[in-house]
């Protein structure tokens, strides 16, 4: 049998798959067995702070639309709520409830936890490493595939700079 090529992005997903497992493992445990993969990105999209719609929606890389299912759903399960934002009343926030930051905690313990593992599997100084190599900028300048860039691409062009309409 011929032995693939290891590409990085493959690495890199059965790691984040590895952690997400484990994660979602934990979170079952304490009760949050209805947090889906995608409410789970959203969360974490979040930063911790309210944060808009649209702003996650560009981090993520999925239609607004799809950010409100998800924070929906999130609402129904009582771990978010959509305030308006207060300094721009079209821009909807989504904030943890008390019952979301429990969650987010719950969350970080397990992060901590999975670190702690890996440190001993791995070794302090390679998880360490391992993690100051992830944080090295990797988009160049100008790179088309920067979040910056993709939201550039998408946003659509301004009224002033579309061509008269022909309706009245």
């Amino acid at each position: 049998m011929t032995e693939h090529k290891k590409y990085l992005r493959n690495l890199l997903v059965q790691r984040f798959n590895w952690i997400e497992e484990r994660v979602f493992e934990t979170a079952k445990v304490h009760g949050y067995d209805q947090i889906t993969p995608a409410m789970s990105r959203l969360f974490g999209n979040m930063v911790g702070q309210p944060a808009g719609l649209s702003d996650i929606s560009r981090r993520m890389g999925i239609s607004r639309q799809a950010v409100h299912k998800l924070a929906s759903e999130a609402v129904k399960l009582g771990l978010v709520r959509l305030v308006p934002s207060p300094d721009d009343a079209r821009v909807v926030l989504v904030e943890f409830t008390d019952e979301g930051w429990k969650m987010s905690a719950s969350a970080t313990m397990a992060f901590e936890k999975l670190e702690a593992q890996l440190a001993k599997q791995l070794g302090k100084k390679n998880l360490a490493e391992l993690k100051r190599l992830l944080e090295l900028p990797w988009d160049a300048p100008g790179d088309a595939a920067t979040p910056k860039a993709r939201a550039k691409r998408s946003t659509p062009p301004s009224r002033a700079s579309r061509a008269p309409s022909s309706r009245p």
